[in-house]
């Protein structure tokens, strides 16, 4: 090699060393928090294209064991009928989901609202209803058409013996998923085989039994966990005593465990110390899924039209240990629309169950925690006896609740802190709550053999911008 090139070797590598350690050194600079240097996190905010709003139904009532020859054969019992709206005023379109689970069943009706003209996202309100009066079943169900999630818990029905509860999975996307049960009972958390790589095809509704997933459980909560595509769970619940079937309910899965539950528009129809009154008419399920902690559990009511009541029925502090469910009785109760508020000290999840009686003709209803609603939010309030809608809020403030869809004018709802409203309202007809703080509100129906509820979730015009933090 030439001296000449052996200097410009030498001089090419020279210069690389020195070209690093300049970028080490800048990278330094960019990196490394210097004395009195402070910098703020950069973010920006981002918000997605207008999509569709997308509420997916229950569907019908279904029956098992009515063909002597397939006792797990699953029908349709009763059909669902559907309430629904969308803040733009426009059209719902409305399709319906196969059910190849259920021999010749009609499946759950699947809502979209397409983006306002201005390409702004509209809020859809949908809510289902069905009554069945059958040797084998028989009630009134009532439950919020809701949108699907990529996980969810289902925090009503039970394994036990007269039960026939079935968990429901409806995907009304273009994807297929592939669906994982979980469940906390006795024990704690088990993964059961029924439980794992369930498919739910695009546009498609699947059906599983509880008892192939918690056989004898009394409190069994159900973790629902997508992947690929999100999915709409609900579970059916239906009980039979001695041969004689005492309610059916429909109820939709909650979101992710929370320090604070609220449960408007439980509704008691039982006096204590009536007549068949020894059973538990009342109580609340809870589960801590993570970590052992407490719980404090408060019962505010007022009569159904009493301006706000905040009075506290009932106060009970208890401990929760960490995946396993607990049960506790709320029997005392007066007649009349109560509240359950729940303050733990680690996250929790759970469900208020209430019956009319113990005896042939009766119906029951689990009531489940409310999310907040931040914004003006429509109430879709679906067909049955004497529908109820309760509010309920954590400052004093005044609700304006517009039933000119109802073919009304605006009700002034005047609400004390932690107290709720209870009113009257138009089944099959849509309202709209406003409101300057955020509140809680619950749809609620009795009447001879019928008792239902549901909480009224948010809409999807409510959603905010996306919050991006660039590294």
């Amino acid at each position: 090699m030439s001296r000449f090139s052996a200097a410009r070797t030498a001089g090419f590598v020279i210069g690389g060393v020195v070209a690093a350690a300049s970028l080490v050194g800048a990278a330094g600079l960019i990196w490394l928090d210097l004395p009195g240097l402070t910098r703020d996190t950069v973010e920006v905010s981002a918000q997605p294209p207008a999509a569709a709003s997308v509420a997916t139904c229950a569907g019908p009532l279904l029956a098992s064991g009515r063909d002597a020859t397939q006792a797990s054969l699953l029908t349709d019992a009763a059909p669902q009928a559907v309430t629904a709206a969308s803040s733009a005023n426009g059209e719902v379109a409305e399709a319906t989901l196969a059910a190849p689970d259920v021999s010749g069943g009609a499946g759950p009706a699947s809502l979209t609202a397409p983006p306002s003209p201005g390409g702004d996202r509209v809020d859809l309100a949908a809510a289902g209803s069905s009554t069945v009066r059958a040797d084998d079943a028989t009630g009134f169900a009532a439950s919020a058409c809701t949108r699907a999630e990529m996980e969810s818990w289902l925090v009503t029905g039970t394994g036990t013996t007269g039960s026939a509860d079935l968990v429901v999975l409806a995907n009304p996307g273009d994807v297929a998923s592939l669906v994982t049960l979980s469940v906390y009972g006795a024990s704690g958390l088990v993964q059961p085989a029924a439980g794992k790589g369930i498919v739910v095809p695009a546009g498609t509704q699947r059906v599983v039994p509880l008892a192939a997933l918690a056989l004898g459980e009394e409190n069994p909560v159900v973790r629902v966990t997508a992947a690929q595509a999100p999915v709409q769970a609900a579970l059916q619940s239906s009980l039979t005593r001695v041969l004689a079937p005492i309610g059916i309910d429909q109820s939709a899965a909650v979101a992710a465990p929370a320090t604070t539950l609220v449960i408007p528009g439980v509704t008691v129809t039982v006096a204590p110390g009536e007549a068949g009154a020894s059973d538990v008419s009342t109580y609340l399920r809870l589960v801590a899924p993570s970590t052992d902690g407490t719980a404090t559990v408060t019962v505010r009511g007022g009569a159904v039209g009493s301006g706000g009541s905040g009075t506290t029925a009932q106060t009970q502090t208890i401990p929760v240990a960490a995946g396993v469910p607990l049960q506790l009785d709320l029997s005392g109760l007066a007649i009349g629309t109560y509240t359950v508020g729940v303050e733990a000290t680690t996250p929790v999840t759970g469900a208020v169950w209430s019956t009319t009686g113990s005896a042939a003709g009766s119906d029951f209803a689990w009531y489940t925690p409310a999310p907040e609603l931040a914004a003006q939010t429509l109430v879709a309030v679906a067909a049955g006896p004497g529908a109820v809608l309760t509010v309920t809020s954590a400052t004093e403030q005044v609700v304006t609740l517009d039933s000119g869809a109802a073919g009304g004018g605006d009700d002034q709802l005047r609400l004390a802190a932690g107290g709720s409203v209870s009113v009257p309202v138009t089944a099959n007809a849509t309202y709209r709550v406003r409101a300057d703080a955020p509140v809680r509100a619950a749809v609620s129906y009795s009447g001879t053999g019928s008792l239902a509820g549901y909480p009224v979730p948010s809409g999807d015009a409510a959603e905010s911008a996306i919050r991006v933090y660039p590294r």
